[in-house]
């Protein structure tokens, strides 16, 4: 023989931290999870505005110690990226009360969960004409896709907006299409169709619901004609609604812009919106290897735009404001529970 022993075993060497300790990698995901930015066009581009140091403390005050290496190989591993130049800054200033309402959030969501009440993300993704115009993204096909060289909204047959609902406990979606505007009354009438079709059978004992969403829009934390038709819809469902929106500039930080829409967005790439009916095929095709599936209907109920509240509404209305940041977390509490 050679007289040489063994070679080393297969697998040998010092193993890394995040290898050996699962309890690390759960308290890193708690960490960033309300923490997390996202491109709601595009799933692989998320960041946190945490730095390595501020999560390698939070990891210490879980009881998981681990240094700033260990903390950018757990971003690596989770797809979190750099902020490119772009994303290093948000747009417009920085509002002063805004961590506090991060913090206010993540505290009213682990308290609806908690008590098993549901939680839903929401907000419209972007307006899209119908008719022969380019979409962007690539698709395989026998033949070439022609398009117009122009997106002239003359040109086409219509328009769709697709109002998402993300339930952020159980990892569903929910996508109404509405084809006239959006408004106040579409985002409310939105979440009724929501919670007929889906809510009510989830949530049989649900009492409440936590909707989390931007500042503007058709849900604008300035609009009372937004808060007579969240009044209206409490009283429909005999469910108190609760709303906490997102401080300016920070509705990237929203669930539904990185759990949601992304991967709506991947499975209509390319495809030509030709109907509203072939949209809605599309986005229910939607899915994730971690569960994820969306529900799509149609709400083609047409909406008037510039709409006011009732007169009387403000200085009368039973929308219940929080002492805390009132601007941004109130209830509408139904008249009959």
């Amino acid at each position: 023989g050679s007289g040489r022993g063994p070679g080393p075993k297969k697998g040998g060497g010092r193993k890394r931290l995040i290898d050996i300790c699962p309890r690390l990698e759960q308290n890193f995901l708690d960490v960033l999870r309300d923490h997390t930015a996202g491109d709601p066009m595009r799933a692989e581009v998320k960041w946190t505005d945490l730095t390595r140091r501020e999560i390698s403390q939070r990891l210490a005050e879980r009881g998981t110690p681990a240094g700033k290496r260990v903390v950018r190989q757990l971003l690596r591993r989770h797809g979190y990226v750099k902020r490119k130049a772009r994303k290093s800054q948000t747009m417009g200033p920085r509002h002063p009360d805004r961590n506090a309402q991060f913090r206010n959030i993540a505290r009213l969501k682990q308290e609806y969960l908690e008590a098993g009440q549901p939680v839903v993300s929401m907000d419209t993704k972007k307006k899209e004409l119908l008719g022969n115009f380019y979409r962007d993204g690539r698709l395989y096909t026998q033949q070439a896709i022609e398009v117009f060289d122009h997106d002239f909204p003359s040109a086409a047959s219509g328009a769709v907006f697709p109002h998402g609902l993300y339930d952020v406990g159980l990892n569903c979606g929910h996508i109404n299409l509405g084809t006239s505007h959006e408004t106040s009354q579409f985002a409310c009438d939105s979440i009724e169709q929501w919670w007929r079709q889906e809510g009510h059978r989830r949530y049989p004992q649900a009492t409440r619901l936590l909707l989390l969403c931007d500042g503007g829009g058709s849900n604008s934390a300035n609009r009372y004609v937004f808060k007579e038709e969240l009044q209206g819809l409490a009283d429909r469902l005999a469910l108190e609604i609760r709303v906490a929106h997102y401080p300016p500039y920070c509705s990237k930080y929203n669930p539904i812009e990185h759990r949601l829409f992304p991967h709506v967005t991947r499975a209509c790439q390319g495809v030509v919106f030709h109907t509203v009916q072939v949209v809605k095929g599309l986005m229910e095709k939607t899915k994730t290897s971690t569960g994820l599936r969306v529900n799509v209907d149609i709400l083609d109920k047409a909406y008037d735009i510039g709409r006011k509240c009732a007169k009387g509404f403000r200085e009368n209305m039973k929308i219940v404001f929080d002492d805390f940041l009132p601007k941004w977390n109130y209830r509408a509490i139904p008249a009959v529970m």
